[in-house]
């Protein structure tokens, strides 16, 4: 059984055929996929799965907080199945490309105080931006 059905099966989430399809096609490190392509790679597996019901179990995965719904730079939404993994992004300027990455420390303490403003900071998001290899292969 997938990390993902697990984490969802422990919030009584019932687990249909279309979903556990759904939930297994974002397994995996490094997983950022828009709902066409979660769709794209699901209907492999389970062809009659319909685009409404990719989007409404995407929708439910997020509510409950185990699938983190990422908008960056105007591009479409993507859904990264590590909710339960604090991490950063990197994401590549050429090709959109999107890697996990880890701090070493937490980012919370990189503010100084008088940058706060008198927030009670409790988390940080970061998003580093590049150019993947294969980006500054096609540049060269």
């Amino acid at each position: 059984m997938s990390d993902l059905v697990t984490r969802l099966r422990r919030h009584n989430w019932r687990i249909t055929p279309q979903r556990r399809v759904i939930a297994e096609t974002l397994e995996g490190s490094h997983v950022h996929f828009t709902a066409d392509e979660i769709l794209e790679r699901a209907v492999e597996r389970m062809p009659e799965l319909s685009r409404a019901t990719v989007y409404n179990t995407l929708n439910e995965m997020v509510a409950l907080g185990e699938v983190l719904e990422l908008t960056l730079d105007g591009r479409s939404k993507r859904y990264d199945p590590n909710a339960d993994h604090e991490h950063h992004h990197l994401i590549c300027e050429g090709c959109g490309l999107m890697k996990d990455v880890h701090a070493m420390a937490d980012p919370v303490d990189w503010l100084p105080g008088d940058e706060r403003h008198g927030f009670a900071v409790t988390r940080a998001s970061i998003t580093y931006r590049g150019l993947c290899p294969e980006c500054q292969a096609a540049q060269s």
